[in-house]
């Protein structure tokens, strides 16, 4: 098992993260450094739900869900049926329950994953996430503290997790890969790439698909969509197939670290790319055959980088010990 890849996904109940978890775990990804994209190496994957509500229900699933496997985008998806999925499809999975609200419950989700083979971590996909679709005035402090929690505290803490296991398998044969889903934490990607560069770490890399379903270049089926789908049947005719998010994932850890790191992309244009893989058909991600799903975001994003930003000046490091001055003798 030590040349097998280790990826952990965080949120891969249903929907999007479902689809990532296995599609990778169908083709796994190519060694970074040898970039034969004909040479796939089975992957093994640990899946995670945000939540601790989820623990109780897990247990039912798979002994109870006829037909299998259930509807990817309903409540009856969860990370034990998932698992299910790809282990009866050839693959190794594990489901391990998360609440990435609570850092001691990620640092537990993470020392599983990366200790149930060998240590290996190689990918980080964070996938977990809270929406609010509101003004300001109609969005609570509550609900919008549990999006900081959820969104960018979840993220961070499962990050600084990850980090000594990543690098761990970038020093060796392996690359320590982030990936990541939305955009308020472009930031973080930014600076975590910078990081990556100022230690000289080359096979490590961050990348953030911004967005989140509608905030994708086109809208991308889930449980959310189902329900506009139910109210107003034709908005499926704007849909994309999960598949095109899992299909850039892929791309990016095929690609050469460096040209990925702090990269922050669209699903699709990254498709489109000569890194992604020059994909000029798109077909095939419409859930509705025949249909052209429109565009919703802008074909450029802000890429959060300014001329100076190599020239920092004198280095500071906040977490860096003290030093103090020893008391001279009388």
């Amino acid at each position: 098992m030590g040349t097998q890849k280790v990826a952990l996904v965080v949120g891969a109940s249903r929907g999007i993260g479902r689809q990532i978890a296995i599609d990778l775990a169908k083709n796994g990804y190519a060694d970074p450094k040898k970039q034969n994209l004909r040479r796939l190496i089975p992957s093994i994957w640990h899946l995670s739900c945000r939540g601790s509500k989820v623990h109780n229900r897990q247990k039912q699933h798979c002994r109870l869900l006829l037909p299998f496997p259930p509807d990817p985008n309903s409540s009856e998806s969860t990370i034990t049926t998932v698992a299910r999925e790809i282990r009866e499809a050839g693959g190794q999975a594990t489901a391990v329950p998360v609440d990435v609200r609570d850092f001691a419950s990620v640092e537990a989700l993470v020392a599983r994953a990366a200790g149930a083979y060998g240590g290996r971590l190689d990918a980080l996909v964070y996938n977990a996430g809270a929406v609010w679709w509101a003004s300001v005035e109609d969005t609570p402090v509550k609900r919008f503290r549990l999006l900081q929690q959820v969104n960018v505290e979840g993220l961070y803490g499962a990050v600084q997790a990850a980090l000594p296991h990543l690098k761990k398998t970038a020093e060796g044969a392996g690359g320590g890969r982030i990936i990541v889903g939305k955009v308020g934490m472009s930031v973080l990607t930014k600076g975590l790439a910078m990081d990556f560069e100022r230690q000289e770490l080359k096979n490590m890399s961050i990348t953030s698909f911004c967005g989140r379903r509608k905030s994708r270049i086109s809208a991308i089926e889930s449980a959310a969509t189902q329900k506009l789908q139910q109210t107003d049947p034709a908005t499926a005719r704007d849909l994309r197939k999960p598949t095109v998010f899992s299909d850039a994932v892929l791309a990016v850890l095929r690609a050469p670290a460096a040209s990925v790191n702090g990269l922050l992309a669209l699903d699709e244009d990254f498709l489109r790319s000569d890194l992604g893989g020059s994909v000029t058909d798109f077909s095939q991600y419409a859930l509705v055959p025949g249909a052209s799903p429109r565009r919703i975001m802008p074909k450029r994003l802000p890429d959060l980088t300014v001329e100076e930003q190599d020239d920092e000046g004198t280095r500071i490091n906040s977490a860096a010990p003290v030093k103090t001055k020893a008391k001279a003798k009388l």
